[in-house]
């Protein structure tokens, strides 16, 4: 088990498989020195632990914990790529789309979740650059979807 791995279980947590897509794409695609995820949504055992919009169906702080669960999707996304995670240099970049309420304007809230659960998976190599979009709707009316590029060593 790599060293990321077993920081991932000493917080209580297990690396998933990699969430089959949805359509024509792949989980993951390597370009050189750098994995591209798609974007993940928050599914556990093939199906979403809840749906709807932030700030209306779902509260924020529920939506903060999805937003974890897709960044744990999105790092297996990686592993299915690279084969162990502790390749991974450093995440250069979190991308987050949050189904928003008409008057919800706490997106970058939400994306704490999976901020926070990389710094405390991958420590100083999870700091990253972020963007958190409000958006209408996702796919399977998930509440948030998250995508990560990482640089990798050799």
């Amino acid at each position: 088990m790599s060293a990321v791995e077993e920081k991932v279980a000493s917080l209580g947590l297990k690396l998933p498989e990699v969430v089959p897509p949805l359509a024509t794409y792949q989980p993951a695609v390597r370009s050189g020195a750098y994995v591209y995820t798609s974007g993940q949504l928050p599914m556990v055992d093939g199906a979403l632990p809840a749906t709807g919009k932030v700030g209306a169906e779902v509260t924020p702080e529920r939506a903060q914990e999805l937003a974890a669960t897709c960044a744990l999707n999105a790092l297996a996304a990686v592993k299915s790529v690279i084969g162990d995670l502790d390749k991974i240099q450093r995440v250069v970049k979190v991308v987050g789309f949050v189904a928003s309420a008409p008057d919800f304007t706490g997106q970058p809230g939400v994306l704490n979740g999976a901020s926070e659960l990389l710094g405390e998976i991958l420590g100083d190599k999870g700091v990253h650059a972020r963007s958190a979009v409000g958006v209408a709707v996702l796919p399977l009316d998930a509440p948030v979807e998250v995508e990560i590029q990482v640089e990798i060593a050799e």
